[in-house]
């Protein structure tokens, strides 16, 4: 069963608790949260923004319970292995990150849930949502 701990609210914030009940009527789907944000803001960040970041993490925990299938953190992209074909169909390796962006992913959640809402209602709680230079994407797992 999905818990989740309190609903969200136009205003950005959550409040109240809620529990999101599986009869086992619904079939359930995984869903990957992909954890996206500025790795030179990260490595900025205050011992107090480092604890806020690691207090959103252990309450998403809490509130998803065993519906997190799987999660971690990522080493920085810079230290990334790419591989690509060449034209001659030879696979070359490169170190680095495929694309060259701001935004690097930096950790993910695979969750079990019964849709959509339940994630979003759960990934809201994450710090990376309301960091000014973090975001977190849900993608849908193909079964």
């Amino acid at each position: 069963m999905l818990s989740i701990r309190r609903p969200f609210h136009s205003s950005g914030k959550v409040d109240g608790p809620i529990r999101a009940p599986h009869d086992g009527t619904r079939d359930m789907a995984k869903y990957l949260v992909l954890i996206y944000g500025d790795e030179r803001e990260w490595a900025a960040m205050s011992p107090q923004e480092r604890e806020a970041l690691g207090e959103a993490h252990r309450a998403f925990s809490a509130a998803a319970g065993p519906a997190v299938l799987g999660t971690h953190e990522l080493r920085p992209a810079s230290g990334a292995t790419t591989l690509r074909a060449d034209p001659g169909g030879r696979v070359v390796m490169t170190d680095g990150p495929f694309l060259e962006t701001k935004e690097a992913v930096g950790g993910y959640y695979l969750i079990d849930a019964p849709d959509l809402d339940e994630v979003v209602r759960l990934a809201s709680r994450l710090y990376e949502v309301s960091a000014g230079h973090s975001g977190v994407e849900i993608r849908r797992v193909v079964e």
